[in-house]
């Protein structure tokens, strides 16, 4: 048989056993070293077992992948070739690792008699994400030597620990040459593929591992701990785990925090803002008993809530992980935070911290009142539910706006929302949105501003490959805003940190042939949202703001907020 061949054969084994862990989109970047794998996974399309997806940008491509296993709760795969195509890889899988997406990525590799003898493409790729990923398989040249059996079990045991652990599997697959030319009728009656033709038959995994217990055991001091003060500060949670928590915090009278990205409607919304005052936030670290539930808080006001409280401390996550950076004495429990409810009743009490409950009554017409009615940066993140319809996605992007939205919302319709607050970098935002968008086959708004945007313009060219209505909002602020909140001088600020690029995005939509728009008030955006909505395509909406009306108003919040004094 010749090594072409063989590669499709091997090549073969390895996307078989990864549709077996459920991995339904497979991403491809061009290359010729990754051609065995590429043509395999395009048979398994033609089969009807995975969707295929092309991007010219690897760095984009592993965001798209990325998003594509947000939103489908499934691994995705990304194929690459040889050289600096694999490097390109790194932030998506730094990123994935972060968050615990589950991201399988294939690089291809040249063979080693090829590797530190100056031919070409040859980078060391072996390990080469360090310990980033939770399993790293780092394949021989294809030989018949290695059986089938052998190569199958591998994999399937570098699957099963991701499905564990979440987070990201390399495998790295060298191949040598020919790589074209195979004869596809020998493939499937390969002598090599006997010992497994009747597995390759099957839609079954190789190992079949038995479930987790998921019964979760109640506090032995549960009787106890419910009738004293507690708060609840509701952190990333994914899709549907934050369940009945708004109930069960309301009769149990507790204080309850949440993020934007936790899917709970608050009790308290505006926590971010209300917590700015000091004498509230001195009777709040008066609670007995502080629960976690998630991690990964954009508030910097809930964030040093969780730094200064020195009482009782219980965490709440599936993830074995420690996601506790103020590294206190605690109580972990892992499980799912809906089960931890259930396994832990409320018992019915007045609220304890009626101050809070006054401080953000209070916030929800400061807010509105300070805001106004103009379109601009703060208005947006403020009325963020009237950007989409109910049957959308939300993304939202990194620095500014995800922190805005997160201080000045109030949720009351119950919508996924998808960041990339793992390592809470701007690139591969656009590709990520679409990834979430494909892979829950969903319409989409995604919320971004003007650098991160440019940092992902390649990613524009994803926008063409939507087939369900997808609008990305660029707020333009002409630099990085966020850095205004820095106590930096204003000149090294604009030199150093913000950035000021003088750009606008309908050239670049027009580059790549997207429908665009720049709405200068809420009725001609909502005459925009008619329409983009109604289409099964992208459209590009601009939102120019003043380059520091949001950070000025941020900050006015804040400080009005610090030294209001509220009657109970």
């Amino acid at each position: 048989m010749s090594i072409s061949t063989f590669n499709r054969c091997w090549s073969k084994v390895i996307l078989e056993t990864l549709v077996r862990h459920n991995v339904k989109h497979v991403c491809i970047a061009p290359g010729s070293r990754s051609t065995p794998l590429t043509l395999e996974a395009v048979r398994l399309q033609e089969r009807g077992k995975v969707h295929c997806h092309t991007h010219f940008d690897e760095r984009g491509l592993g965001f798209l992948a990325l998003g594509m296993a947000k939103s489908s709760n499934s691994p995705a795969a990304v194929i690459v070739t040889s050289g600096t195509a694999a490097a390109n890889l790194y932030p998506a899988i730094v990123e994935a690792r972060q968050s615990g997406e589950k991201l399988i990525v294939l690089t291809a590799d040249r063979p080693p008699e090829l590797l530190e003898c100056g031919a070409n493409q040859a980078i060391l790729q072996e390990n080469m994400f360090a310990h980033y990923p939770v399993a790293t398989v780092n394949l021989p040249k294809p030989s018949q030597s290695y059986a089938a059996k052998w190569l199958i079990s591998t994999l399937d045991q570098a699957c099963h620990r991701q499905l564990v652990e979440k987070g990201v599997v390399h495998i790295n697959a060298p191949f040598a040459e020919p790589l074209y030319e195979a004869d596809v009728n020998e493939i499937d009656e390969h002598v090599w593929l006997g010992p497994v033709r009747r597995w390759l038959g099957q839609n079954k995994k190789w190992a079949e591992y038995q479930e987790p217990q998921l019964e979760v055991l109640m506090h032995e001091h549960w009787d106890d701990w419910r009738t004293k003060r507690g708060v609840i500060v509701a952190g990333k949670l994914p899709q549907g785990h934050g369940m009945g928590l708004k109930l069960w915090v309301e009769t149990m009278g507790w204080v309850l925090l949440t993020d934007v990205q936790s899917g709970v409607e608050p009790t308290l919304p505006y926590a971010d803002i209300w917590l700015a005052n000091k004498t509230v936030r001195e009777k709040l670290l008066q609670a007995d008993l502080v629960v976690q539930l998630g991690s990964h808080f954009v508030s910097k006001r809930i964030n040093q809530f969780l730094s200064d409280f020195k009482g009782e401390f219980w965490l709440v996550d599936e993830s074995p992980k420690r996601i506790d950076p103020y590294h206190h004495i605690q109580t972990r429990f892992n499980a799912k935070a809906h089960l931890w409810l259930r396994a832990h009743p409320p018992l019915r009490q007045k609220p304890w911290l009626l101050e809070a409950v006054a401080l953000s009554n209070f916030c929800a017409s400061f807010i509105e009142q300070q805001v106004g009615g103009s379109l601009n940066e703060a208005s947006l993140a403020h009325h963020i539910e009237r950007a989409f319809p109910k049957n959308a996605a939300l993304f939202l992007g990194n620095s500014l706006f995800v922190r805005l939205v997160d201080a000045l919302t109030k949720r009351t319709e119950n919508y996924p929302i998808y960041t990339n607050r793992g390592a809470s970098g701007i690139d591969g935002l656009i590709a990520t949105a679409v990834g979430v968008g494909i892979g829950a086959n969903q319409a989409v708004a995604a919320v971004i501003g003007d650098m991160s945007a440019l940092h992902d313009l390649n990613s524009l060219a994803l926008l063409k490959k939507v087939t369900q209505p997808f609008v990305l909002f660029v707020i333009n602020n002409n630099g990085g805003a966020i850095f205004d909140m820095l106590p930096v001088d204003v000149d090294a600020k604009n030199a150093y940190y913000r950035l000021p690029h003088n750009l606008g995005f309908a050239e670049a939509a027009s580059v790549f042939d997207l429908k665009y728009a720049r709405p200068y008030t809420w009725a001609d955006l909502g005459s925009v949202l008619k329409q983009a909505y109604m289409r099964k395509e992208a459209t590009v909406i601009e939102i120019k703001a003043g380059p520091n009306d949001a950070t000025n108003l941020y900050k006015r919040l804040l400080e009005q907020i610090s030294f209001a004094v509220i009657g109970a």
